[in-house]
């Protein structure tokens, strides 16, 4: 590693620079040198870099299985145990601004089929219930006004579709040429553009849904899809493809969850990798899959792995994203039995994450009147109250800096007490970091912690320190550090 690169990189505190390439090809005779060199120049678009800044995301399931006091509705529930009067969306966008929340994404289908926006193409949902209002509307209006960006799951499972006498999923329909959006009479959409696909008819039905979504609730940030299935039937298979071209032509400002952008972190309790590599390996072309099999393995990205991997294969870009509930469950159930997470449990999970090179997606499930429990909402207030308390203050400004035998010393005009370290790399130069140490000063140096890759943010957690002078030591890379940032902080 040439000492003077990093010198610059790290005082300079890199620019960002334009995409290399979010997926480059991997040949049979590219030697490991080459491996590597590819990782290191495939880098995120925008969109995932903006996904991976903004960090923090919540989840918003709601409905029929709200009412019904069940995780999994059966796609028979008749829409009429949807009593909703009115829900408070801005009470939960104002609940999730003070947690430090940048997004938001509602159920606007979960598997029951039922959807919470009155659709052109089915009555099973609000339409058909005793709200006949429309959640997506009144929530997206919210984002607005509370300065939060909106997304959706629409889920690809759809257990009413299965049920229905004239289903449309898994009906052995074959693939003809269709318009989207279907015209339905007296319904015109005020967005003209149509769109033509060869697909079957539950593929068609998903597609005229997606064109509701994307087109009459303002901007999308990101469509949220998920490979989970409670039965199949007649062998449906989705046509992604299609559906990705009308997500890119409707809403390009959107990010795509559970396919190319974005990846499950491979578990739903909140739980994070000692590695997150962003940088993985397909064996296939990325750009032409229309499923994206679960990661769950522990190690996706080092470069043990990415060596390890037959030829050809594909470097990709793909940060995680950690789901968790705030509750156990996804659906609210009740106020007196319903576990609800400890703001210490919740805030121990955004440092994993969010500092872990991944982006929080906190489920925040409404109740039965359209509201978030006081249990809840107390719960992110003290999260959002100990993240600014935390993480606003960078206890290493004013330090001068300084590289010495390849480490970063920084020396303080007085000791500081911290707790905390925080390392981000420039994105637009690639994941390069793949270890590196804390050291403090103390009658000589002493190793305080290590940690592995960094990526867009890396907090190393230790206990408290006192010290005049501290520095990180490189200790792994796939090629010359470009840090942007070092922080330290303390949790008092």
């Amino acid at each position: 590693m040439r000492k003077l690169s990093f010198i610059v990189a790290v005082l300079a505190l890199a620019s960002c620079g334009g995409r290399t390439a979010g997926t480059l090809p991997v040949g049979p005779d590219d030697t490991p040198e080459a491996v590597l060199a590819k990782a290191v120049r495939v880098v995120p678009t925008p969109l995932q870099r903006h996904a991976l800044e903004n960090g923090f995301a919540a989840f918003v399931h709601f409905g029929p299985n709200t009412f019904t006091g069940v995780e999994w509705g059966s796609g028979k529930e008749d829409p009429s145990v949807f009593t909703l009067r009115q829900p408070d969306t801005d009470q939960w966008c104002a609940i999730f601004r003070e947690a430090g929340i940048r997004r938001v994404i509602l159920t606007a289908k979960h598997h029951d089929g039922f959807v919470l926006w009155p659709s052109r193409y089915t009555q099973h949902g609000v339409a058909a219930s005793p709200y006949r209002g429309d959640v997506v509307k009144e929530l997206a209006a919210s984002c607005r006004k509370y300065g939060l960006e909106f997304g959706f799951y629409l889920s690809p499972a759809d257990l009413y579709q299965m049920e229905a006498p004239d289903g449309l999923y898994g009906n052995g329909s074959a693939a003809t040429l269709r318009t989207i959006p279907r015209e339905v009479s007296g319904r015109p959409f005020a967005d003209r553009t149509t769109f033509q696909f060869e697909v079957d008819d539950y593929n068609e039905y998903f597609l005229n849904q997606l064109f509701e979504l994307l087109t009459e609730y303002g901007p999308v940030s990101e469509v949220w899809f998920d490979g989970a299935h409670p039965r199949r039937k007649g062998g449906q298979q989705y046509d992604y493809q299609a559906w990705k071209e009308l997500i890119h032509k409707l809403a390009p400002q959107a990010v795509v969850f559970g396919k190319e952008d974005l990846r499950w972190c491979g578990n739903e309790a909140g739980e994070t990798r000692e590695a997150e590599w962003n940088v993985i390996p397909f064996a296939q072309d990325p750009a032409s899959l229309d499923m994206f099999d679960d990661r769950t393995d522990a190690d996706l990205g080092s470069r043990e792995v990415l060596l390890a991997q037959e030829k050809p294969f594909w470097l990709h870009y793909q940060p995680a994203e950690t789901d968790v509930s705030i509750r156990d469950g996804w659906f609210w159930r009740n106020d007196d039995e319903q576990a609800v997470r400890s703001a210490d449990d919740v805030f121990d999970i955004w440092e994993r994450s969010v500092g872990g090179n991944s982006i929080l997606l906190l489920n925040v499930p409404p109740d039965t009147l359209g509201r978030i429990s006081p249990r809840d909402s107390a719960v992110l207030a003290e999260v959002g109250a100990r993240i600014r308390d935390v993480y606003s203050t960078d206890l290493l400004t004013g330090a001068r800096r300084k590289v010495v035998d390849g480490a970063l010393e920084f020396t303080l005009p007085l000791a500081i007490r911290f707790d905390r370290l925080e390392l981000r790399e420039d994105l637009s130069k690639g994941e390069r970091i793949e270890a590196f140490a804390l050291d403090v000063w103390a009658d000589g140096w002493q190793e305080v912690a290590r940690g592995t890759n960094v990526g867009n943010r890396r907090i190393l957690r230790f206990p408290e320190q006192n010290a005049l002078k501290l520095r990180v030591r490189i200790l792994s890379a796939r090629a010359e550090p470009e840090i942007a940032s070092v922080s330290a902080y303390y949790t008092r």
